[in-house]
C-alpha cells in the first residue's frame, strides 16, 4: 500500500490497514485518521507516536500489555501476530535452546512481577542490525533495575520504534 492510498482511503480502510502497527491497538490509527493527509511515512509515524504519548498512562499500559513476551509461550505455541512472529524469528528467538528458553521465561516472569506488564524491546534496528538472544537478555537484566515510571517510558519508546519499522514494511 502507498502513502497516497492511505491518505485517500476511507477512515475504515485506513484504520484496518494500520490497526496492527501498534500491537492489537487500532485506537492509535483511529486517533490520527482525521489528521490526513500525511506528507511522509515519518509524519504519519510521528502523529501515531504522539497519539500514544498523549493518551495517558492507562491507555499506554494497555498498549504495553498488548505485547507478547519475548520468546514466551505464545511464541512457542505459534499464536503471535504475523509481525511479532517475524520480528522474534529475525532475532533468533525461535531457535533457543531449552536453557535459553527457561532463562527468557524466568526473566519474563520477574519483569512482569516487578512492573505489571511484559518486557518490550524493538529487536530489529533501523540500521539493519537485529538483537540476538544474548543482547536481549542483557537488556532484560539491565532494565529490571529501572523504576516503574522509567520502564513505562522506555516501553513506549520501544513500541514507537517497532511501529516505525512496521510502517516502513507496510507502506511502499
Amino acid at each position: 500500500m502507498t502513502l497516497d492510498e492511505l491518505n485517500e482511503a476511507s477512515r475504515e480502510v485506513f484504520v484496518a490497514a494500520l490497526g496492527g502497527i501498534f500491537e492489537h491497538s487500532p485506537w492509535v490509527a483511529e486517533a490520527v485518521a482525521d489528521e490526513r493527509p500525511f506528507e511522509s511515512v515519518g509524519a504519519l509515524h510521528e502523529a501515531m507516536a504522539e497519539a500514544v504519548a498523549t493518551a495517558g498512562r492507562d491507555r499506554q499500559l494497555a498498549l504495553i500489555r498488548a505485547h507478547p513476551d519475548l520468546a514466551g509461550k505464545a511464541a512457542r505455541a505459534g499464536t503471535l501476530t504475523e509481525e511479532s512472529t517475524r520480528e522474534q524469528k529475525g532475532a533468533g528467538l525461535d531457535r533457543l535452546s531449552d536453557a535459553e528458553f527457561e532463562e527468557f521465561h524466568r526473566l519474563n516472569d520477574a519483569y512482569k512481577a516487578r512492573f505489571g506488564f511484559p518486557f518490550v524491546l524493538a529487536v530489529r534496528g533501523f540500521d539493519g542490525r537485529t538483537h540476538d538472544a544474548h543482547s536481549i537478555l542483557a537488556s532484560f537484566r539491565a532494565r529490571l533495575d529501572n523504576s516503574v515510571e522509567a520502564e513505562i517510558d522506555e516501553a513506549v519508546r520501544q513500541i514507537a520504534r517497532i511501529a516505525r519499522l512496521r510502517l516502513d514494511d507496510l507502506i511502499s
